[in-house]
C-alpha cells in the first residue's frame, strides 16, 4: 500500500510542475482540432464517394 501512497504522491508532484493552457490557447487548440476533423471527414467522404463510383462504373461494363 505504501507503494501506491508513493506513487500517487508524485503524481501530483508531477502534476503541480505542469504547465497548463490558458482559456484562450485551450479555445484556439480546440478549434484547430474541431476544424481539422472536419476536414478530414470532408476528404474521406468525397474520396469514398469517387471509389464507390469507379467501381460502380467498372462492375457496370
Amino acid at each position: 500500500m505504501s507503494k501506491v501512497t508513493t506513487f500517487l504522491q508524485e503524481v501530483g508532484s508531477e502534476m503541480r510542475k505542469t504547465s497548463w493552457p490558458k482559456s484562450k490557447e485551450l479555445t484556439k487548440y480546440t478549434v484547430v482540432v474541431i476544424v481539422t476533423v472536419v476536414v478530414m471527414a470532408l476528404y474521406f467522404s468525397v474520396v469514398d464517394l469517387g471509389i464507390s463510383e469507379l467501381f460502380r462504373w467498372f462492375l457496370s461494363l
